[in-house]
């Protein structure tokens, strides 16, 4: 097959999730990295460029949109790794010149952001995907076909937490700056983490929430975003859900973790221990099913040989390379609706907070 074009905006040096998008899109030898607006500091976009070896560099995205959709050659598609209140105007950009979207989550900064995005889409012949990268672990996977076969039985319960301990001080760094920041992230923990385990709660089961009831918190001193938060949700089927997210939970370094219970069984599945997962049916003893005992779909290397982080989002590069070549349609990769789910949840997770906790609609 042709190996794709790939374009990036943002991920310049300093950058962590632009070198995770670039190691994850190489990692199946689908996708070569060509051209890139990877600053907005044209010195800085340079540089980076020569770094990476980029055959064409761009001092802003507007140009790299007009000039790559003129091209023979231009990219098949491009990565958005830039930080949340500079997703819109890129997507847009590319998506009016006809190119293909990969874009980090969340979707934006702000609803009206998302929403100029939405209707992009929708004009667009391009195609946007969004990379929750946590759908694509082989066993988030199994649950799913496990919960879609009735190995559980009608689902009751569900509690989902993603907790950090990384902004338990006042720290400054690159990556915290911009993250703490409500003008460029929008909102804190759940926005930056909330919206994995949201996702991760509403892709496995296959319920989607109705509403929520939230208690946002900053508990380090004049930081203006959230940093932790406890959530309640109800989900459809009369489900009930609760969600922890933090990032000043001590002890914790990425412990995303759900757990699933129904009337005839339950599943439990840890991000820092991807490759096995506790599956126990009603007065039957607790089983550990490991990463390829439904199939190894998704799988690079045998059982017992650990993935985890960068294949998950190597999973969604290979899959959109796909779809874009045209040879199969992915399902499972989160698109503009999942964006707009997780858009959801950070607004109605700020208007509950600021109500009391009062319950939100969807």
């Amino acid at each position: 097959m042709r190996k794709l074009k790939l374009g990036m905006v943002g991920g310049g040096q300093g950058a962590f999730i632009g070198g995770v998008h670039r190691i994850a899109s190489r990692l199946d030898d689908r996708w070569q990295l060509v051209a890139g607006a990877l600053s907005s500091d044209p010195e800085r976009a340079s540089e980076s460029a020569k770094l990476l070896g980029l055959s064409r560099s761009y001092a802003s995205f507007e140009d790299m949109a007009k000039q790559e959709a003129q091209l023979d050659d231009g990219i098949d598609a491009v990565s958005i790794v830039t930080p949340n209140n500079m997703h819109a105007d890129p997507v847009i950009a590319f998506l009016n010149a006809g190119i293909d979207v990969i874009c980090d989550k969340p979707l934006a900064a702000t609803q009206e952001q998302a929403s100029k995005i939405a209707e992009a889409v929708q004009s667009s012949k391009a195609r946007f995907f969004l990379t929750h990268n946590y759908t694509a672990y082989p066993l988030i996977r199994q649950m799913q076909k496990l919960i879609q076969n009735n190995a559980l039985g009608k689902i009751r319960v569900v509690q989902v937490e993603y907790a950090q301990d990384w902004l338990t001080t006042d720290v400054s760094n690159r990556q915290a700056d911009w993250r703490t920041d409500p003008q460029q992230a929008g909102a804190g923990a759940i926005g930056d983490i909330g919206t994995h385990a949201f996702n991760l709660m509403e892709f496995t089961t296959g319920l989607k929430c109705i509403s929520l009831s939230a208690e946002l918190h900053s508990f380090v001193p004049d930081r203006a975003v959230d940093d932790n938060a406890h959530i309640r949700l109800r989900l459809e089927d009369g489900a009930r859900a609760q969600l922890w997210v933090s990032q000043v939970a001590v002890g914790h370094e990425n412990g995303l973790r759900i757990r699933i219970y129904g009337e005839e069984g339950s599943l439990m599945w840890h991000q820092e221990n991807p490759n096995q997962m506790h599956f126990t049916k009603f007065g039957s003893p607790t089983q550990i099913l490991t990463r390829g005992f439904g199939g190894d779909e998704g799988s690079r290397t045998p059982p017992g040989h650990p993935e985890g982080y960068l294949e998950g989002f190597a999973n969604l590069y290979t899959e959109i390379a796909d779809v874009i070549s045209g040879n199969i349609h992915h399902h499972l990769v989160p698109d503009i609706s999942s964006g707009l789910d997780g858009m959801w949840f950070i607004q109605a997770c700020q208007n509950s907070s600021a109500n009391e906790g009062a319950w939100i609609p969807r």
